[in-house]
């Protein structure tokens, strides 16, 4: 199913290419920024112990009341107006800190989401949209996350709390220097290091994905991590330049392609499509070693 909310880094265009890299036996599932959520509600229901994080207070209030509160929400957004005027109005105060009541609050943010530019959620997109039709995406992400413990944490106090041997935790931080695109999240590059440390020391499993770049490429380049190209479209340069790709890296500490190489487990994706997917994929490094295109491609650079 999708998402209820589009959101900056959103991965509905690499949700498939995510899911079909999961391991194969894990209990607990932890989204450490959640965001958007698209790869949580893109993985079926029911089958694991689920985490919602994020440290957006809005974004977890908005959650929260979807999940608990879903027609009381509807009803605030029934007779929301799409202006510059109401935008703008909403959006001074939230930032304020104004104490309204949390389905009010949720009702604001999730209109500042739907009517912004890019879901940037501070500059007024001026696109026409009926908030009428985001009702049944509400209802249905109701029902999807009545079992799923929805979090506000920093991310190394939550990795600590759910940490197990049977832990899978899929992380999608703020990219490397576009950290000042989300909003209400002060994510400095101090906090990319403390991250890396929180994943390569922990006892479960991590996929995490990353903006392609050499700052990221050099941290994860540690034994026992697997770091794997990729690309997917760029959605904001689309209205630009069709069909324009963003680089982007699938970094994680086992190896990716397990659940391929076991076709009775496969579950929740189509097994052809999957293969061909998977074996297609770039491998930079293979548990902390270069691989002989990785190192190709250096020698060439320099």
């Amino acid at each position: 199913m999708n998402s209820f909310i589009s959101w900056i880094g959103g991965k509905k265009a690499l949700r498939d290419e995510i899911l079909a890299r999961f391991p194969l036996n894990y209990s607990r599932y932890i989204e450490a920024f959640g965001g958007g959520g698209w790869v949580l509600f893109h993985k079926p229901a029911g089958n694991d112990f689920e985490v919602y994080n994020d440290l957006n207070p809005n974004l977890v209030n908005l959650y929260r009341c979807v999940r608990e509160h879903p027609e009381e929400l509807i009803e605030e957004l029934t007779y929301s107006l799409n202006s510059r005027a109401d935008f703008e109005y909403m959006r001074k105060t939230l930032k304020s800190g104004a104490e309204i009541p949390d389905i009010r609050r949720a009702a604001y943010f999730y209109q500042l989401i739907r009517y912004s530019y890019a879901s940037s959620v501070d500059s007024f997109g001026g696109q026409p949209h009926s908030m009428w039709s985001n009702f049944p995406l509400i209802r249905e992400a109701c029902a999807r996350l009545q079992k799923v413990v929805i979090e506000n944490k920093d991310f190394e106090k939550l990795i600590r709390q759910y940490d197990r041997p049977d832990a899978f935790f899929y992380c999608d931080p703020p990219y490397f220097h576009t950290e000042d695109y989300y909003d209400d999240v002060n994510f400095t590059e101090k906090d990319h290091e403390r991250l890396a440390g929180a994943l390569c020391n922990m006892q479960g499993r991590f996929l995490l994905s990353y903006n392609d770049c050499p700052e990221i490429r050099e941290l994860y380049s540690r034994k026992g991590v697997y770091i794997e190209a990729t690309e997917r479209l760029s959605n904001i340069a689309q209205r630009y330049e069709g069909g324009k790709m963003y680089a982007e890296l699938l970094i994680s500490n086992y190896d990716t392609s397990e659940r391929i190489s076991s076709f009775g487990q496969m579950t929740f994706f189509d097994l052809e499509s999957s293969e061909q997917s998977l074996s297609d994929r770039k491998i930079i490094r293979a548990s902390g070693e270069e691989t002989k295109e990785a190192k190709e491609q250096g020698g060439a650079k320099e």
